[in-house]
């Protein structure tokens, strides 16, 4: 096991101020995240028998409950690039649950997560509602996972997955796995098909530890849910949008994985090469 990932962050104390942010920011952030996921069933109800797995209404909601988390958590968000217009999938480096609020806040996207996930508390049940697509990382399954991501891109559904397979303590990129890029290479779906690399950068407030914003290994969701509540200046997240690449210019998965991660750890260290200095 790689030292980074037995390395924990140490978690400051919480003094009487924190706690209050915590309080105010927490609370106002549950109930716009619960108040909107209760307009979103609501409105599932109406929108599913009239358009099945095809979502028109719904990621709205998801869309603005997410930019609305970072203001009230007061962590700047910067968005660069355009999110992809054509048919096709999304690809990103994974380095904490931030993740999912950064990259729905700047895209209608649909995620690809293990399954184990949807059994998490509070985290599960909202992955459910938005339409999170549960895969089983075993070769049996390969199958059914691939008409799975097929029927979901032919619904019209851009779906989002982490080729690094985990989360990272933010300030590294691992190997990209390209089993799930295979879905995009079967039934002519290479022809149509665009994948999108982002680029997740985490800045962390001043003086605090690089991978303040990281979440990985076995790091407990509430524990680092306060520290990012409880801090006083915050610090900042970019989300890099790069041009979209067409699945048929690539021979295969693996060579299609191998681009997406060389883009995505460029396009890291360029906007860290461009990043104001701390005063």
């Amino acid at each position: 096991m790689s030292d980074w990932l037995n390395d924990r962050l140490p978690m400051p104390p919480i003094g009487p101020l924190g706690w209050l942010r915590v309080v105010l920011r927490g609370g106002a952030l549950g109930f716009v995240t619960f108040g909107g996921l209760a307009v979103l069933l609501a409105l599932r109800l109406i929108e599913r028998p009239l358009f099945g797995m095809a979502r028109p209404w719904t990621p709205h909601i998801t869309q603005a409950v997410c930019r609305m988390a970072f203001v009230l958590m007061r962590l700047p968000l910067r968005m660069h690039g355009t999110p992809m217009v054509h048919v096709g999938a999304t690809v990103a480096n994974h380095a904490s649950w931030l993740d999912i609020f950064a990259l729905n806040a700047c895209a209608r996207v649909y995620f690809v997560a293990k399954a184990e996930v949807s059994s998490w508390a509070g985290i599960g049940w909202l992955a459910r509602a938005t339409g999170t697509l549960f895969i089983h990382r075993k070769g049996s399954e390969a199958k059914v996972q691939q008409t799975q991501f097929e029927d979901r891109l032919r619904a019209g559904q851009r779906l989002l997955f982490f080729p690094e397979g985990t989360s990272t303590d933010s300030l590294r990129i691992l190997p990209f796995k390209s089993t799930l890029f295979a879905a995009f290479f079967t039934h002519g779906m290479n022809h149509v098909m665009h994948i999108q690399p982002v680029s997740l950068l985490y800045r962390a407030p001043d003086g605090a530890d690089p991978r303040h914003y990281g979440w990985w290994g076995d790091m407990a969701f509430a524990g680092h849910l306060l520290m990012v509540l409880a801090t006083p200046r915050q610090g900042s997240i970019d989300v890099i949008f790069h041009p979209e690449l067409a699945v048929d210019d690539f021979a295969d998965r693996k060579a299609l994985a191998a681009r997406c991660e060389q883009i995505i750890a460029s396009g890291l260290a360029g906007v860290s090469a461009r990043a104001p200095k701390a005063p």
